[in-house]
């Protein structure tokens, strides 16, 4: 499959939820990509097949609470390299350090273990969408705080409108979305 083939198939494959989790939200849901095997194996060869090559290959693939769990450790195997989760404040149980991030409706802060990257590894940074960056940035930060470089974002979805991929390219974050839903 082509590029454009391989994004119009995994569209194909996310319901869109109206209304929630409010009024007026279109809810970008990824779990049917999940449930399909061979819809899972397309979006997670896509992601392989990036950052298997010598330039864009990480050290370490970090995923981000809790989506970004299980498509980062699926791609940290295929590439044969480390995965280390960020996780919400309170749920690692050893050292950590920690980014506070604001939401549209308060703040939240996510956690990494202390030695969960070294100084000068290539992290590669994945969730499952990107809306308003805030969690990523918070990611890239954390990463960077233990030295690590963070060689890209990657997420199925971008909700450009929303303004976080934009945010977080102007941070200087390379970004790699499969999908994304520009202007609904």
């Amino acid at each position: 499959m082509q590029a454009p083939d391989v994004n119009a198939f995994l569209r194909h494959h996310i319901r869109t939820v109206p209304d929630w989790p409010a009024p007026g939200v279109q809810f970008r849901d990824i779990t049917p990509l999940l449930q399909n095997p061979q819809v899972f194996h397309v979006m997670i060869d896509a992601f392989v097949h990036r950052y298997m090559g010598r330039d864009m290959r990480p050290d370490v693939v970090a995923g981000l609470d809790a989506r970004g769990f299980i498509i980062g450790a699926v791609i940290a195997y295929q590439l044969k390299v480390g995965f280390v989760p960020i996780r919400k404040k309170g749920k690692l149980p050893f050292t950590t350090v920690e980014e506070t991030y604001e939401l549209e409706y308060g703040s939240a802060t996510v956690e990494l273990h202390a030695d969960a990257v070294k100084p000068g590894d290539r992290v590669l940074l994945v969730d499952d969408l990107i809306a308003t960056g805030g969690t990523m940035m918070a990611g890239k930060k954390l990463l960077e705080k233990l030295g690590a470089s963070v060689v890209e974002g990657a997420a199925i979805v971008d909700l450009p409108e929303l303004g976080g991929s934009q945010r977080l390219k102007d941070a200087g974050l390379p970004l790699f979305t499969l999908v994304d839903f520009a202007g609904h």
